[in-house]
């Protein structure tokens, strides 16, 4: 409008007559600069801000996507840590558990060597005490012997009996 104003007032001054053919004429090389721009600058201009639009959002979209990526390897961290915390842990009692295993058998195995020991110094008791009965016996046999011999040498009385008895104990528990 204000062009053809423009034209207007210029024409008026120029003979006070308007060529409409020139404003015509100038309206369509308008309208088709207009149509030039639209085409090779408005529509390429459109074109690069939609694909820096486009690549804006793929970009973002990338962004969330690493994001998301980044989240989940942080809770897969996170559950592997936990994992490992609880086989550390089950490693830890199984230890335990094996060491008083462990510990039980030592102990069962200590008792069984102090009830072999003490079954062999028992034995070893009872043979002593089988030895020292038998050399008792050899000893008392012997006596027997020598006081029989030494009864049939003489005829004793009761008391002599009863002394010689006396004498021969005192004399084996000397020779002890």
């Amino acid at each position: 409008m204000l062009t053809s104003s423009l034209v207007l007032g210029a024409a008026e001054q120029a003979g006070g007559h308007v060529n409409y053919g020139d404003i015509f004429f100038q309206l369509i090389v308008f309208i088709v600069l207009l149509a030039l721009l639209k085409k090779f600058a408005w529509g390429p201009l459109m074109g690069i801000m939609k694909q820096r639009e486009e690549h804006i959002a793929s970009e973002i979209n990338a962004a969330e996507e690493s994001r998301g990526e980044a989240k989940k390897l942080l809770e897969e961290q996170r559950n592997l840590l936990k994992e490992a915390r609880a086989e550390a842990q089950s490693l830890i009692e199984s230890a335990k558990k094996q060491g008083d295993i462990q510990r039980e058998e030592i102990i069962a195995a200590a008792r069984q060597e102090a009830e072999r020991q003490k079954d062999a110094a028992k034995l070893e008791i009872e043979q002593q005490k089988e030895k020292a009965v038998a050399a008792i016996r050899e000893q008392v046999a012997s006596l027997s012997v020598l006081i029989a011999s030494k009864v049939i040498e003489r005829e004793l009385s009761q008391a002599d009996q009863d002394a010689l008895i006396n004498e021969y104990i005192k004399e084996a528990g000397e020779g002890r």
